[in-house]
């Protein structure tokens, strides 16, 4: 049975964020999902998933300004420094978090760049944090972002997530599959689940179009892709990201048989 994360930067926006971990435990999460949890005090977060005994199972490396459109900075050559300062500070925040998983987000490369500078910048990047995250015995992943909602980002598909794994042969470098990105850039979300499944550690949904409820108002067939997620024998978490079209509480109607058996 699917093991479902609320993730608190999306859900819950009717409470501020540091009030969206007793609304997540209110409506039967057991875990916690986050893009960026550096705005806080990490004190304050660890205080909140202590007093509503939850586990938080992911949050993204730096984005750089999310609000220009920066999707991470360890692709940017320019940005070395800046990168490599902040992933100290993730890796700061997920041993006070007791999280054991980062999106290692990679970045945007700007039109008519020179790409393979900049795979070659990740390539480095990549290979000193995931070095440093072993020690702390912290996992890597790679997700792949659609090139609809963010176009330019130097991984789109799980093919240019899998051919960096294959580059480095790292320990603790996984794939976080999201079926939001894989539908709106690939599809054939069943047939990618199961090719690729031995190298899955974070698993997202949501519906599409639009990233709202992964109910059956959308194209997404959950009620075929959730059990078959079990049947190949998946223990993480599922993460859910996506974006509410009204009161998040009312919207969790899809999740209530499962999320009753996390109390």
């Amino acid at each position: 049975m699917p093991k479902f994360a609320a993730n608190l930067s999306m859900l819950f926006p009717e409470v501020t964020f540091l009030d969206r971990f007793a609304a997540a435990r209110e409506q039967g999460f057991a875990a916690v999902e986050c893009l960026f949890p550096y705005a806080f005090d990490a004190r304050e977060i660890a205080a909140r998933l202590a007093d509503h005994d939850l586990k938080l199972v992911l949050f993204n490396t730096a984005p750089g300004d999310f609000a220009k459109g920066e999707r991470g900075l360890a692709a940017l050559p320019d940005r070395m420094e800046e990168f490599r300062r902040s992933f100290e500070t993730a890796l700061d925040y997920a041993q006070a978090l007791s999280c054991t998983r980062l999106h290692f987000m990679a970045g945007v490369v700007p039109l008519n760049a020179d790409k393979a500078a900049f795979r070659d910048c990740f390539i480095a990047n990549l290979a000193w944090a995931a070095d440093l995250a072993r020690r702390q015995g912290i996992v890597l992943l790679l997700e792949p972002l659609n090139t609809h909602d963010v176009p330019g980002y130097l991984l789109p598909t799980i093919k240019a997530a899998l051919a960096v794994m294959d580059d480095l042969r790292l320990g603790n470098l996984f794939l976080q599959f999201d079926a939001y990105h894989t539908q709106m850039n690939q599809g054939r979300l069943a047939h990618n689940l199961r090719q690729n499944f031995d190298l899955i550690r974070h698993i997202q949904i949501s519906g599409v179009p639009g990233r709202h409820e992964p109910d059956e108002a959308q194209e997404i067939n959950y009620a075929y892709l959730l059990p078959l997620i079990d049947e190949l024998g998946y223990d993480g978490w599922v993460g859910c990201e996506y974006n509410p079209k009204g009161d998040t509480a009312k919207g969790l109607a899809w999740a209530r048989p499962w999320l009753k058996s996390q109390r």
